[in-house]
């Protein structure tokens, strides 16, 4: 009997900078730089994207305009090897 697929939830991550001309989502879901998420930019600003995600923790940070930027409305992080924190995101 085949094991069922675990459920996955629809997970919203937004960024706020109306001056960025790229954002994307880079994530340990993603391959981190090997397959970044391209968010879209909305009327007021806001950089939008959605994800479906299975139960569990994820770590990931935005890449806009090239720089790396954190998420301001996260605030687990953990540190990464490169000198900086991940922020987390735990779907349940």
């Amino acid at each position: 009997m085949p094991m069922p697929k675990p459920a996955k939830r629809k997970v919203n991550f937004f960024f706020t900078d109306p001056a960025a001309q790229k954002v994307v989502l880079v994530a340990d879901f993603s391959g981190w730089e090997q397959g970044p998420i391209p968010m879209k930019k909305q009327k007021d600003g806001v950089w939008k994207t959605s994800v479906s995600l299975a139960i569990g923790t994820y770590e990931y940070r935005f890449l806009v305009d090239g720089r790396w930027c954190d998420d301001p409305q996260c605030l687990t992080r953990l540190p990464n090897p490169f000198g900086a924190e991940n922020c987390v995101r735990i779907v349940g």
